[in-house]
Parts: C-alpha cells; structure tokens; sequence
C-alpha cells in the first residue's frame, strides 16, 4: 500500500498529533549531573574549557544540590579534587577524603537526592593514571584492592550508588566482595563498562586536574575502533556483579548503546562527557547553533538508542526546559 493511502505526514501536521505518536520520551527523571567537589570553604570556581560549571567547596556544594534537587533531577555524580596527591592516590580511599565528606554532607541535607561516587584514582595520583604502576605500567590486580577499598569508604559516608570507572578487569567483583563482607549488600555497583580511550575527555582533564603525567589510557579504555569488545566487556561486568551498565562517552558511541540495549536487559546509563557539552556550549557562545534545540536533540538521540538514564552536564538546564 504505497501513497497516495499511506501519508505519513498526517501525524506530523500538529504538536499534538507530534506528541501522540513520539516514541522516545525525555523525562528530567531520567537525567544525573556530573559535579566537582573541592577543598576549602565558599568555593564556586568556573571551569574554563566548560563554561556554566564550577569546582564546589562541599558547603556550596550542599547548597547548588538543593536547587538541583528541586528541578526535579533525581541525582547526582561526584568527582573529587583532594588537597595533594601521591602516587597510591590515597585520598580516594581516605575516609575524611573530599567525595566522602561531601557525600556525607549531602545525605544529611538532601537525603532524597541520589549520591552517586566515581571509584577511580586518577584524580588522586600524581601520575594521572587509574591504577598503581609498576615497571612503567599499570598494574591491574595491585590496584583492585584500593578501588574495593575507595567503594567501601563512600558507602560508609552513604553514597547510594559507587561507580567504578578505572576499566581494570577484575574490579566489580573485588568491589561487590569487599560491599557485601561489610553489610553493604545493598549499595548498587554502576560500572562504567565501555570506556572508551577518547579525545572528548579533555575537559574533564582540566576540571578534575586528572590528565596522565607520561602515557595515555589506551591500554586499559577501549580502543574507539572496536564493538564487539564493548559487548564482551559488558557482559564481564553483569557477571561480576555490576547492577548497571554504562556507555562512555555517549554520542559518537550510540551504534554501542543500541547493541547493548538488544543484547543485555540489565539497566543502561550512558556519559555524555564533557568534550560533547562543551562542543555544543562553544558553538553556541559563536552563534552557530540553537543550543537548546541541539541539546534537546543530542539528549533525546541518547535515550532513542536504549539508555535508560544519562549523566550530562546539561541537566540543571534540560531539567528546566522539561518542568
């Protein structure tokens, strides 16, 4: 039955008609944001590479989740920046460390907000890399045990959700053992479970101060050419004990997303990163582009391709459009 019987304009003619039949569904219930936590106190220091987004003191911290909380945005993701570094990256496992203290604070003042902790020692090392080295790499079972100890340490400051994002194999098992020998049973592990080795981290790199100091990450993220690698990687993690599954970054990653979606009925997030925010806030700042309307696209393209929620930094501000 070709045209002119099938028109399949008629349910475009109107919003309501638009509306009626659209089968992809953007809710700010479906949306995380990234935040920076750093020392000190009254700190809200612009990010230069990502215009609209600070390095927070947990006291302001505490205060910009509120209103986060209020536009509806069921949680957030924290990133620390500690007072110094060292090669075993202790802060992230310190317990008085900077996420720990803020994810105290936070559950004290925002109890309803989900707190969701990044496990990874990056941040935290003077060398910039995920893991221990040793002999000039990095070495992957040395550094299980302070990754399990990182995700202990923020359950017990009441983190809802730990997110181990290093890409060491091994890790969600150590991390689950080490939950559930403490009566942590309860704590979800979300499991950054494609990471790929990506240019679009840059940003990032420069707000949490995390670049590597020799070296890349190429032999622990994904190689950006690979899919079928991200499958197997996915399903390690389910094995292991991961209760979500994660795509980073998102956009140049959504053919992955899909495939994971088919593959896999365990719950789905994806990263938009910063290199992608920030791409969109520049050529907006140029004139170039309708930043609402390609944000809007960018987010719904994210969930049509099977992820149930998206951790972006443009949350506070789809939040707002979606109210």
């Amino acid at each position: 039955m070709a045209f002119p019987t099938h028109r399949l304009r008629r349910l475009r003619r109107t919003p309501e008609l638009r509306a009626l039949v659209q089968e992809t569904t953007l809710t700010k219930q479906s949306l995380i944001y990234p935040m920076f936590v750093c020392p000190g106190e009254r700190v809200k220091k612009e990010i230069r590479s990502m215009p609209g987004n600070f390095r927070w003191s947990v006291d302001f911290l505490v205060e910009e989740c509120k209103a986060v909380s209020e536009l509806g945005i069921p949680g957030v993701i924290l990133f620390g920046i500690p007072e110094s570094k060292d090669a075993v990256g202790s802060g992230a496992y310190d317990p008085q460390g900077i996420v720990q203290r803020a994810a105290r604070a936070l559950k004290k003042a925002v109890p309803n907000l989900l707190v969701i902790c990044d496990v990874c020692l990056d941040e935290y090392t003077d060398h910039g890399h995920c893991g221990l080295i040793k002999n000039g790499e990095v070495d992957n079972d040395s550094t299980l045990e302070l990754l399990a100890r990182t995700a202990l340490t923020q359950a017990e400051a009441g983190a809802d959700v730990v997110a181990p994002s290093d890409m060491m194999d091994g890790r969600v098992a150590r991390i689950r053992a080490a939950l559930d020998d403490r009566g942590f049973q309860h704590v979800p592990i979300l499991a950054y479970s494609a990471k790929y080795a990506s240019a679009f981290y840059g940003p990032f790199r420069e707000a949490a101060d995390s670049a590597p100091k020799f070296g890349d990450r190429k032999s622990y993220q994904m190689d950006p050419a690979n899919q079928r690698e991200a499958l197997r990687e996915i399903a390690s993690d389910i094995e292991e004990g991961a209760d979500i599954i994660m795509i980073k970054p998102a956009l140049p990653y959504l053919d992955i997303m899909a495939l994971a979606r088919q593959e896999f009925d365990a719950p789905l997030a994806a990263y938009q990163v910063s290199g992608e925010f920030s791409l969109i806030a520049a050529a907006s700042e140029k004139g170039w582009i309708d930043r609402e309307r390609i944000m809007m696209e960018s987010l719904t393209s994210i969930k049509r391709a099977g992820a149930d929620f998206i951790l972006t930094y443009f949350a506070k501000e789809a939040a707002r459009l979606l109210r």
